[in-house]
């Protein structure tokens, strides 16, 4: 299983999972993930989990197939919707600025609901 994120703390703490860490905004991540689709990983967390919005938080961890088989359509359709209902969250141009405890508070938030995923 890889880990897909642009969450620090993720990158920092789940040390025992292939984890991919980028410095992308949100959209960017799921756009990364469905690249990996594409070339033939399957989904294993769904995109949009719990219960914050895309505009709400920043941080985004998904966890994809390691390895590679046939284009897995049940998990493009999903990325590509979750890219689409992204983008409709995106088009409010009122985003909140956070401080840097709210942020952390974001991370953890993100980094919990992979682990509840991965266990």
């Amino acid at each position: 299983m890889i880990v897909i994120t642009n969450n620090p703390l993720v990158k920092k703490e789940l040390i025992q999972f292939e984890v991919v860490y980028k410095e992308l905004e949100y959209l960017e991540i799921l756009k990364i993930v469905r690249d990996m689709i594409h070339k033939g990983h399957k989904l294993l967390t769904h995109p949009l989990s719990g219960s914050v919005k895309p505009n709400e938080t920043p941080y985004k961890s998904i966890a994809v197939s390691k390895q590679k088989h046939k284009l897995d359509m049940e998990s493009l359709m999903i990325i590509e919707k979750s890219i689409e209902t992204t983008i409709k969250f995106f088009k409010n141009p009122k985003r909140p600025t956070y401080t840097k405890s709210i942020l952390e508070d974001f991370q953890l938030i993100d980094k919990g609901l992979i682990e509840k995923a991965l266990r």
